[in-house]
């Protein structure tokens, strides 16, 4: 970071995260649970929230809601932390307004690539150019077909392979041929980061 960016831990086992960042020049709060989280953020400034989901008191999907639904908040990136690899949770994380999802255990240089690629799509100096700063302009989308969109909502609802090929009508492998001509067109390498964007950049509802 060229600059010292200010991150909210909220996580009941924080030591590890709270010993390494600062080495790479993040200004790191904690907090056990959201109700701390929440008195934290009535109190100070954050640039990104790592918000674990499993806590005591108020646990990271109520917590999320809390800061979504705050205007002094509801700009600040958050990066779900959690110990669930299930597809289908990921993308109702994103959906209720997470802007990455990393799962328990993780290597530090991962967290740190996604911390400075959420930190860059906000702009978080200014808030309220967030828009401005998304991996696509909403006025350059990319151009996805009728069908690759109709894919794509489907796997926004965590729907998989077999179960969007029913639905559509299509062969399972069709439906991974749009799939991989939708990461492509995205720039990106799976569906999680597929449907983060196409949700950021209004492709699907």
């Amino acid at each position: 970071m060229s600059e010292l960016a200010k991150v909210l831990l909220v996580d009941d086992n924080p030591k590890y995260l709270k010993d390494a960042l600062p080495f790479y020049g993040y200004q790191v709060d904690t907090a056990q649970d959201g109700v701390q989280a929440l008195k934290l953020l009535s109190k100070n400034s954050y640039n990104i929230i790592l918000l674990d989901i499993m806590m005591p008191n108020m646990n990271g999907w109520e917590t999320l809601k809390e800061i979504r639904a705050n205007k002094a908040t509801c700009y600040i990136p958050v990066i779900i932390l959690t110990a669930v690899n299930e597809e289908q949770k990921m993308i109702s994380g994103l959906k209720r307004g997470a802007d990455d999802y990393i799962v328990k255990p993780f290597i530090l240089p991962n967290l740190l690539a996604r911390m400075e690629a959420v930190l860059r799509r906000y702009s978080w100096q200014k808030p309220v150019e967030k828009k401005s700063d998304l991996p696509y302009n909403t006025d350059k989308r990319p151009l996805l077909t009728t069908r690759e969109k109709d894919v794509l909502a489907l796997a926004a609802k965590g729907e998989s392979n077999k179960d969007i090929a029913e639905k559509l009508f299509l062969r399972e492998v069709t439906v991974k041929s749009h799939l991989n001509n939708i990461f492509k067109k995205l720039k990106v390498t799976n569906r999680t980061q597929a449907v983060l964007i196409a949700m950021q950049t209004d492709l699907i509802n």
